[in-house]
Order: structure tokens, then sequence, then C-alpha cells
């Protein structure tokens, strides 16, 4: 009788775990908007981006986002809706995917995991993107200025 209650116990507080999130979410918002604004967030830890850029660009990037922030890339490769990378940091495995949804658009997903199945890094996985929208950003303005120095020069 008392395992009934105890096991009955933890399947309702499992159960109510994501109203909690939802819960705290809603009473964040607006906090860190600026911050996390174009994220989503999935409550198993995975995070995801979606950017107006082609992949090619989102893919270099990516790239010197994990150079920056000193991953070491594993797998760098082709897949059938656009590239897959893996990089590791302190016992996690991050897995990078760019879907190319149009020429134009690419969704990326990260995910982190710190060692087992269950666990997610799901703040590495958000660094990681914004570290990446940040170099989307360096090159489309080296890009521009670039664009401007050349009109500038008289021929």
């Amino acid at each position: 009788m008392r395992l009934t209650k105890i096991l009955g116990t933890l399947l309702v507080a499992l159960g109510l775990q994501g109203c909690a999130t939802i819960g705290l979410g809603l009473a964040t918002a607006g906090a860190g908007a600026s911050i996390s604004a174009g994220y989503e967030h999935t409550v198993n830890g995975i995070v995801y981006k979606t950017f107006a850029s082609p992949t090619s660009e989102v893919r270099v990037a990516t790239l010197e986002a994990l150079k920056r922030m000193a991953m070491p890339i594993t797998v760098d490769e082709k897949s059938d809706t656009g590239w897959k990378l893996t990089a590791t940091a302190n016992k996690r495995t991050i897995e990078i995917e760019l879907q190319a949804l149009t020429e134009q658009t690419t969704r990326m997903r990260v995910v982190a995991n710190a060692g087992a199945i269950f666990f997610k890094d799901a703040s590495t996985a958000t660094e990681i993107i914004n570290q990446t929208a940040q170099a989307v950003l360096d090159d489309q303005n080296a890009a521009k200025a670039a664009a401007q120095r050349k009109k500038k020069v008289p021929s």
C-alpha cells in the first residue's frame, strides 16, 4: 500500500514537471526576451533557431563559433537536408544539424549531450547558437563594408 502511494506520487510529480516549466517560462517571459528571441527550446534540451541566411553561410559561421569556443570538430559532412556537424567539449558531444528550408533560410538544431542519453546541456546549445548568430552578423557586416569600399573606389 505504501509503495503504491509513493509510486503514484512520483508519477504525478513527473507528469506535472512540464507545467512548472511553463509557469516558469511565463513568469520570466520578457526578462530575457531580447537575448533568446527566435530560439525554440524543447523540454528535452534541444535548441533550434532559424536563420535568414543560406546554409553555406550558417555552416561557416557555425565553424567560426565552434573555433571561438575551442570545441574541436569531429564531423563536418553534407547531409540529405543540409549539413551535419559534431564537436566535443568537456565530456559533451555537440550535435548540430543545419537544414536548408529554402535557398536563403536555414534551420539550426543543436543538442549538447552531457554524458548519458537523458542529460542535455541546453545552456551550451544556446550559447553555440548565440555565437553562430553573432558570426553570421559579423560576416554580413563585413560583406556590407566590403561592398561600400568597392563603391567608393573610383574606376
